[in-house]
């Protein structure tokens, strides 16, 4: 019999143990209790703890600094199409356009508080604290790496990195990895000789795991674990196949948890690396650059009702199994089934237990982005679909702290922004070709247009200033003229990306709300150059739309001006797509400092990958990794 999480209970798991489990070298079952969690009755033991005043004024400063200039913009508007009274149809412009103004506001104020915070709070509040010197770790640590048919030569090699850097941090004897494998019977027999061959190598226990039935994706690969060995772990790092972490960030997350036994989860704000296409380089400067303070000011307003995205983050291993155990949820897709984006609802789960869910900047937390535009879109498209799941469960979870049900809202509306922003342009468009105003009467003024510019790269101005004023991370991304450059192109190719995103948004989550389900299989992490007709293809919705708002816009009489921006990256999304795949742009646009970041922690010190030769398949294989690490 199948528990409501479809993960079986314990005992009959280690009844068919043959069948349940393909290979595996690990130590001896240590078990932990997970039950599965009532959503429809709050939990009745929670420890009643006293309002946070000053939190609450730092989420309502956020929330005034977001309203204001969304205000202006709504009163703006106004006086432009209302003076007569408000018809139907601009009665559906202002509702479209007050929430999208809004919501770019809201990114606004997060990066300018987190930029303040960097720049004049000097990052406090934000970081791990450092290790105190003769405060040894007392609990043991397991590092879970989750691996569903990836390439695991370059799995090792990241492994071996963590493994190497853990050896030079005190206190690194208290932690052990396990490879979880939910990967097929090809690639988990490349694995068994790939592990085989070198877990001698290891200066300490590297244990390896394969499920030959993939129940519950992720999250029951992770449940599986707490119930078979979770009882001799006091904490788990959970990472992914594309993560690296350093030992001295994992060794400061574990005395964290060590410190405040309040806390059940603390998530690290990874940053991207490995780039080698030019589409990954892009958005690894984009990452490297410009999340530092957006993550600061999210930091700043959740405050212990952080966020959880699954990996690089470190849990209290009995706070998990006491709160995270998922249910099943009835109906079919895209609501009902196994929920995909897991980790946002698990973070409520314990927020509502009454643990603390923090967030923390670490410039050794790292994880890959995909190689392409296309591959980005698939992997979008799961996360919409695990994101869309979340709304009903808003309002089903009972016991959620109101902060929980703000981000899953969040989370679930950013998804719906694309659609809305898809029909203002319509509805604007529309109504000029209908004669219901003529386009220049709702076309923001010069005024709005400044404003709305500002809201939108602000942020990215804002942390070039924060970059500047440090003078090793100014010479981190090459210079004052070098990043001024990748900034610049940042933003020509971000306006290019938008309504391409916007399209691809609008199809995924109409596609969704359907029941077309996404597969979660593994993620395409390599790739060089895409074949221009097979971008024509992929992308032929954005191209007949492009032409399509052009002939909208030359039969209103609307300034090609005004739709130009959105016409050509619609238009030109083959193009992009293709020239940005390519590994060739990516070096050399390295070559010439174009995008360039500062070096990860291992290359400049002496944690490079492992290096070694195995038969796999009788070929034997030198692994490296990432693969333009020389």
């Amino acid at each position: 019999m199948k528990g409501t999480d479809g993960i079986r209970p314990l005992h009959e798991q280690s009844q068919d143990a043959s069948v349940t489990r393909a290979f595996e070298q690990v130590p001896a079952e240590m078990p932990l209790a997970m039950p599965v969690q009532d959503f429809s009755s709050a939990p009745d033991d929670v420890p009643v703890r006293a309002r946070n005043i000053d939190l609450w004024a730092r989420r309502l400063l956020v929330v005034l600094l977001a309203v204001l200039p969304a205000s202006m913009a709504a009163h703006e508007m106004r006086l432009s199409i209302g003076l007569d009274g408000i018809s139907l149809w601009e009665g559906i412009y202002l509702a479209l356009f007050i929430p999208l103004f809004a919501w770019i506001a809201f990114g606004f104020a997060t990066s300018f508080i987190g930029f303040l915070l960097l720049t004049i709070g000097r990052g406090r509040g934000v970081q791990p604290r450092a290790l105190r010197p003769g405060d040894p770790l007392r609990g043991r640590t397991a590092i879970l790496l989750p691996v569903c048919n990836e390439d695991f030569l370059g799995v090792l090699g990241r492994l071996s990195i963590m493994e190497r850097s853990l050896t030079q941090v005190m206190g690194g004897e208290r932690f052990e990895f396990f490879i979880l494998s939910d990967s097929n019977a090809e690639n988990g027999e490349v694995e068994r000789q790939a592990y085989q061959a070198i877990r001698h190598s290891f200066s300490r226990a590297v244990h390896y795991r394969r499920r030959a039935l993939n129940i519950g994706r992720k999250p029951g690969n992770i449940a599986e674990w707490v119930q078979r060995f979770g009882g001799g772990y006091d904490y788990m790092i959970v990472l992914d196949a594309d993560s690296v972490m350093s030992g001295q960030t994992m060794a400061r997350l574990a005395a964290d948890m060590e410190r405040h036994p309040h806390l059940g989860l603390i998530q690290t704000v990874p940053t991207v690396v490995g780039a080698s296409t030019l589409f990954a380089r892009w958005q690894q400067f984009a990452s490297r650059l410009f999340g530092p303070i957006s993550a600061a000011g999210m930091i700043w307003w959740a405050g212990s009702e952080g966020m959880f995205w699954g990996h690089n983050a470190i849990l209290r291993v009995r706070a998990f199994a006491q709160s995270c155990g998922l249910p099943e949820l009835p109906g079919r897709a895209p609501f009902g089934g196994h929920i995909m984006s897991h980790d946002m609802i698990e973070a409520a789960l314990l927020r509502r237990r009454g643990w603390d869910v923090h967030m923390v900047t670490a410039d050794d937390s790292f994880e890959e982005f995909p190689p392409s535009l296309p591959d980005l879109a698939t992997r979008d498209r799961r996360w919409c679909q695990g994101n869309i799941q979340h709304v009903p469960l808003i309002a089903r979870i009972k016991g959620l702290h109101p902060v929980s049900r703000f981000q899953l809202f969040v989370g679930a509306s950013a998804y719906c922004t694309s659609p809305l922003w898809l029909a203002l342009i319509l509805v604007v468009l529309g109504g000029a070709v209908a004669g219901l105003w003529p386009a220049s009467a709702v076309l923001p003024s010069g005024g709005l247009l400044a404003l709305t510019a500002v809201l939108l790269f602000g942020p990215k101005l804002l942390s070039m200033i924060w970059a500047l004023a440090d003078p090793a991370r100014r010479i981190g991304f090459g210079g004052a003229a070098r990043m001024s450059r990748g900034v610049a192109l940042d933003i020509v190719l971000s306006i290019l990306m938008a309504p391409v995103a916007m399209l691809t948004q609008t199809i995924n989550l109409f596609g969704i709300l359907m029941g077309r389900k996404s597969a979660w299989n593994g993620q395409t992490r390599d790739r060089d150059g895409i074949a221009i007709g097979t971008a024509v293809w992929l992308f032929k919705w954005h191209v007949l739309l492009g032409v399509g708002l052009t002939f909208l816009a030359v039969r209103s009489g609307t300034p090609l001006g005004w739709v130009l921006p959105v016409v050509a990256g619609l238009v030109l999304a083959p193009l992009l797509a293709a020239v940005t795949a390519r590994k060739d742009l990516g070096g050399k646009a390295d070559r010439q400092g174009l995008f360039q970041v500062p070096e990860p922690w291992w290359r400049t010190q002496s944690y490079r990958p492992l290096r070694y030769r195995l038969s796999v398949n009788g070929k034997l294989i030198t692994p490296t990794w990432p693969a333009n690490d020389g």
